[in-house]
């Protein structure tokens, strides 16, 4: 009862500013207090590293990822990272932005990036590491440093170029030998990934690594059709395995031809079905919070697929209502102060919003 208290007067806070779903200077700096909070907190910690040997477990996680060690695990470090930066660069009023500068200067040292690309080739195993969520994070990140014209993030840019260097080669190597996709709702989601690195590839030319990408979701997705949507989601999803694929086959198909795509791949049931706002019975639970995350990620395909079909579609302006309910009802949740949402949230709250 009091959760929903609570929501319910976050969310006649909140509700004028994003009657559209657009990021105000104010929530910019509330959402950007969050990974601030997080990116230099070592503990706890989940850090998804195999152990080799009796030395290995004795490592803690600053020891392991000296950039990107902060936030929980991995992954939740690398796109607070990417937020911060897209704050930087977006919003012009931030109130925390010389705090924000010199953590940033400190996680892209040229050292520590160095150290994180080594991990990969360091330890057994380790070659698996974050593939693909947390890969698909780092071009992400290194995309919104290279569209950011400011001679800090050059710098930064170019003292990542290690790490993005080493995931892209690991992900050339992956790519061909990756038979099926994966279709779950959480980190390993395949379609997901798929639309970053399609995004990072055209932002930085590579023209090669887009068609590979591009032929493989064909492979992957082009004649999926009556897809399941109406069993999701599962207990922990923050994605919604059909929305992802939608939107990477959005990325990739003329406009013609996703339409008539998208018409055999959902049922009416299906739609109904994951335009329904997700139930979260614990925030405090760490992978049922994921729930909330799931409206987020559901916010930015649903934009993303509308933006590809044609004016007038029903689909789309249908989108775009249901994509402005999950952000309003999920954006005054993450501010109920719980680590297992907070050291993750705020990113995905900004990509939703993110034009």
């Amino acid at each position: 009862m009091k959760i929903a208290i609570s929501i319910f007067l976050m969310s006649s806070l909140f509700v004028n500013a994003q009657q559209k779903s657009e990021l105000t200077a104010e929530m910019a700096n509330k959402l950007a207090s969050m990974p601030l909070k997080c990116i230099n907190q070592e503990y706890p910690n989940k850090t998804a590293h195999v152990i080799n040997s009796e030395k290995d477990a004795v490592l803690t996680p600053k020891e392991l990822h000296p950039s990107f060690y902060g936030c929980f695990d991995w992954h939740s470090s690398v796109h607070g990272h990417w937020m911060l930066v897209r704050l930087l660069r977006t919003e012009q009023n931030l109130e925390n932005k010389d705090q924000i500068i010199s953590i940033l200067e400190a996680s892209f040292s040229s050292e520590k990036i160095k150290e994180e690309a080594k991990y990969f080739t360091k330890y057994q195993v380790a070659q698996n590491f974050e593939r693909t969520y947390g890969w698909a994070w780092i071009l992400k990140l290194d995309e919104e440093l290279a569209k950011w014209n400011h001679p800090k993030a050059k710098i930064w840019h170019q003292n990542l170029k290690p790490l993005t260097d080493e995931i892209l080669r690991l992900w050339k190597v992956y790519l061909p030998k990756q038979t099926y996709p994966n279709r779950t709702g959480v980190h390993p989601n395949t379609a997901f990934a798929m639309c970053f690195a399609i995004d990072w590839a055209r932002e930085t030319g590579d023209k090669i690594f887009e068609k590979e990408l591009s032929e493989k979701a064909k492979v992957f997705y082009l004649n999926n059709t009556k897809t399941p949507a109406y069993l999701e989601p599962d207990g922990s999803d923050f994605f919604s395995p059909s929305l992802e694929i939608a939107e990477l086959m959005s990325r990739i198909l003329p406009q013609k031809e996703f339409e008539k795509w998208l018409n055999n791949f959902y049922e009416k049931r299906s739609l109904e079905n994951i335009e329904q706002i997700p139930i979260i019975s614990d925030l405090s639970d760490y992978q049922t919070v994921h729930l909330v995350g799931l409206s987020f990620s559901k916010a930015w395909a649903m934009k993303n697929i509308a933006n590809a079909l044609p004016e007038g579609d029903k689909l789309r302006k249908r989108f775009e209502i249901t994509r402005e309910k999950f952000i309003e009802n999920s954006l005054p949740i993450i501010f109920q102060g719980n680590y297992g949402g907070d050291h993750w949230l705020a990113s995905f709250a900004v990509y939703a919003m993110t034009n």
